[in-house]
C-alpha cells in the first residue's frame, strides 16, 4: 500500500468515526426491524402458505388455464391468435371503457387542479400574509397577520380533510347524493387530488427563491400578480411533476371506481372477474396499463419541453 493511499484510507476512517450519530434513527430503524418481524412471525401471515403446493397449483393453472382465451386452450402457444383475440376485445369493449377512463380522470384532474392552485396560495404561508415578500417585520404584526395565519390555518386543515378521506368512500357519499352516472367518481377523484396538490402546491410555494418575487413586490406588484405571474411560473415544472403524477393516480383509481358502476375498464374488469373470464380481464388490465403508460411519456414529454424553454 502505498502512502497516498493509506493516508487516503485513515481520512476516509476518520471521517466515518466523526459522521454524526442520531439515536433518533437507530431507535427508528430497530423499531422497524421489529415491527417487520413481529409482522411475519408473530402475526397471521404464514410465511410457509404462499409457497404451499396448492398456491403453486393456482398458479399454475392461473398461467396455463385460466389467462389462454377459451377458443385457444388445448391448442400450441399462437402469438399472432391472442393479439387478434386481443384486438377484437379492445374493440368490442376495452376502447371504450378505455374511453371513459381517460374522460373521468383526465375532467378530475383538471378539476383538482383549479381547485388546488386556488387553495394553494392561500396555505403558502409567504402568500398568506398582510404583505407578500415583501416586509417580515411587517408580516409577523398586527391584527390583519393573524387574520392571514388563521385564513392559512383553516385551508390547510380544509386539504388535510380533503386528503384525509379516500377517493372510494368519497365516491359512496356522492353516489347516494347524485345516483349512478360518472359524476360521483370524477368529483371523488377531484375532491381528493384537490387536497394533495393543494399540500404539495404550498410547499412549493414556500420553497420558492424568494429574492425575484421581493423585486416583484417592491416594484409594486399585488398579491395577485406576485401569485400568477411570479410564484406560479417560478414552480411551474414541479407543479407540472406533481400533475401528471397525481393524473396517472387518477387513472388508477378512475379505474377502479368503474366498478361502481360506471362503464369505464373498471366496470368491464369487475364484470370479468365475476364471471371469471380471467382472459378478458387480463386484456383491460393491460389496457389499463397502457394508459398509466402513456400518461407517463406524456409527463415526461411536456416537462422537457418546459426546461428547454426556461
Amino acid at each position: 500500500m502505498t502512502s497516498r493511499t493509506a493516508i487516503t484510507t485513515l481520512d476516509v476512517e476518520a471521517l466515518r468515526r466523526a459522521r454524526p450519530r442520531s439515536t433518533l434513527v437507530r431507535v427508528s430503524v430497530l423499531a422497524l426491524l421489529a415491527l417487520v418481524a413481529y409482522a411475519w412471525l408473530g402475526g397471521d401471515i404464514q410465511v410457509e402458505d404462499l409457497f404451499s403446493p396448492r398456491r403453486r397449483e393456482n398458479l399454475e393453472r392461473f398461467v396455463t388455464t385460466d389467462v389462454v382465451p377459451f377458443a385457444l386452450r388445448g391448442t400450441d402457444w399462437n402469438a399472432a391468435q391472442y393479439l387478434e383475440y386481443a384486438r377484437g376485445l379492445a374493440l368490442d369493449r376495452g376502447f371504450s371503457g378505455l374511453g371513459s377512463t381517460l374522460a373521468i380522470s383526465v375532467l378530475a384532474i383538471v378539476l383538482a387542479a383549479c381547485g388546488a392552485l386556488s387553495l394553494a396560495f392561500l396555505a403558502a404561508r409567504n402568500v398568506a400574509t398582510p404583505t407578500p415578500f415583501g416586509d417580515r417585520v411587517l408580516r409577523d404584526s398586527g391584527v390583519r397577520s393573524r387574520a392571514w395565519n388563521a385564513l392559512a390555518v383553516v385551508v390547510r386543515a380544509a386539504l388535510i380533510l380533503l386528503r384525509a378521506i379516500p377517493e372510494y368512500i368519497w365516491a359512496f357519499l356522492l353516489l347516494a347524493m347524485l345516483g349512478t352516472s360518472a359524476w360521483p367518481a370524477v368529483l371523488a377523484l377531484a375532491i381528493h387530488n384537490a387536497g394533495i396538490l393543494g399540500k404539495l402546491g404550498a410547499e412549493t410555494v414556500e420553497n420558492l427563491d424568494p429574492r425575484p418575487l421581493s423585486a416583484l413586490r417592491a416594484a409594486g406588484g399585488s398579491r395577485a400578480q406576485i401569485a400568477w405571474l411570479g410564484a406560479l411560473p417560478l414552480a411551474a415544472n414541479r407543479f407540472l411533476l406533481y400533475f401528471f403524477y397525481r393524473f396517472e393516480t387518477c387513472v388508477r383509481e378512475a379505474t377502479v371506481l368503474g366498478m361502481l358502476g360506471v362503464v369505464s375498464l373498471g366496470y368491464w374488469i369487475q364484470d370479468s372477474r365475476a364471471k371469471q373470464y380471467y382472459d378478458e380481464m387480463v386484456v383491460f388490465v393491460a389496457l389499463g396499463a397502457a394508459l398509466v403508460l402513456a400518461a407517463d411519456l406524456a409527463s415526461a414529454i411536456v416537462r422537457r419541453a418546459l426546461r428547454r424553454a426556461q
